[in-house]
């Protein structure tokens, strides 16, 4: 049999005999194979054309994909399992679906998310779609991480959010039935290893790729673009995020941040990020089902966000150069509320209704988690 595909059978076997000898509590959980196994890697889920146009800009160019940790289907499937399994925190209830929920875009809509013990982050949990196209390969608000594979180990340990110990994680998933095949299916070996978490738990996330809006669709062909799939109002608002420089930071057809900046939430930042006030955030897809927003929560919708940009940008003596104007102070769009409404208009334009729903990234578990 494919290595590839062992997990599914394995998985199989190990479910009936959880079931069978265990009563309904955390070890009872587990996950349920997809009658036919789903595919993640570019050559049989290959990235939407329009990505791959000179269109994008430099989308392809940001891939942070490590050579020796590309996608493969046994490995985003066990990363799948894992992003859903709370025995992966010190108390068996806080799983990374929990905060990172598909409906949300791999978001929160709560100002802070509940982790262990119920306690609260410090900062707004970070949307992970399309982390793949993070060029500068950091992450966290504060860019503390220097991949993928490294943030994950740091939210696995954080005491607020999971607060798991590594040792007592590889001892605890390999006394789990399921999960010894899933790592041999994954990487040729039995061993459930920490890097091994990390790795398959990178691949899901790489694998979150979401590129099917209806701004996406004006690109679809390949061709030229075709903007009359957008209302006049969202066209206009699309005009407007060019025009009025939100493109400068928000980059490329994915609208990611290239990096950390400061951009004028505060004159003295109490939380100062990656340093001065600097923080990178998520890209904007699927941006209008995840409020509030900012690091800390502040605004509450679109509106306020975009009413910020317009005229309250404050003079923080960090403040990042796109968010001046030619005199030096803080750019002032000074937009009407049609204006307004044109932006918001054009950012729900960005939600992807088929990334949040597809199966592929949905929970894997059969016990109503």
């Amino acid at each position: 049999m494919n290595r590839a595909w062992r997990w599914s059978a394995a998985l199989l076997l190990a479910s009936a005999g959880c079931r069978a000898s265990r009563g309904a509590n955390v070890a009872d959980c587990v996950p349920v194979p997809p009658d036919t196994a789903y595919r993640y890697t570019d050559a049989e889920v290959p990235l939407p054309r329009h990505l791959l146009s000179s269109i994008a800009g430099t989308v392809v160019f940001s891939d942070n994909t490590p050579p020796d940790n590309r996608v493969t289907n046994a490995g985003a499937a066990l990363g799948r399992i894992l992003f859903y399994d709370v025995r992966l925190s010190a108390n068996n209830q806080v799983a990374c679906a929990s905060c990172h929920r598909q409906q949300f875009g791999f978001g929160d809509t709560a100002r802070f998310s509940r982790g262990l013990h119920g306690q609260h982050p410090r900062r707004r949990t970070l949307a992970l779609a399309n982390l793949r196209f993070n060029a500068y390969g950091q992450f966290f608000w504060d860019q503390r991480a220097p991949s993928l594979e490294a943030q994950i180990l740091d939210v696995l340990q954080d005491s607020v959010e999971m607060g798991m110990n590594l040792d007592t994680l590889e001892a605890r998933l390999a006394h789990t039935p399921y999960y010894p095949a899933l790592f041999a299916a994954a990487f040729g070996s039995a061993d459930v290893t920490r890097d091994g978490m990390a790795r398959a738990l990178a691949q899901f996330a790489r694998s979150l790729i979401s590129a099917r809006s209806r701004f996406d669709a004006v690109f679809a062909t390949g061709g030229a673009p075709d903007f009359s799939r957008l209302t006049p109002t969202e066209q206009q608002g699309y005009q407007l995020f060019v025009t009025s420089g939100c493109v400068n930071c928000h980059r490329a057809i994915l609208q990611f941040a290239d990096r950390a900046n400061n951009i004028g939430l505060d004159l003295q930042p109490a939380d100062t990020g990656a340093g001065h006030g600097r923080f990178r955030p998520a890209s904007l897809r699927n941006v209008a089902v995840r409020p509030p927003y900012m690091h800390d929560g502040r605004f509450r919708t679109l509106r306020d966000v975009v009413r910020f940009y317009s005229t309250g940008v404050q003079e923080s003596p960090d403040l990042d150069p796109r968010l001046r104007d030619d005199a030096g102070h803080p750019r002032r769009l000074n937009l009407t509320d049609t204006q307004v409404d044109q932006l918001v208009a054009f950012l729900e334009t960005l939600t992807d209704t088929t990334f949040l729903h597809d199966p592929r990234f949905g929970n894997p578990f059969g016990c109503g988690r």
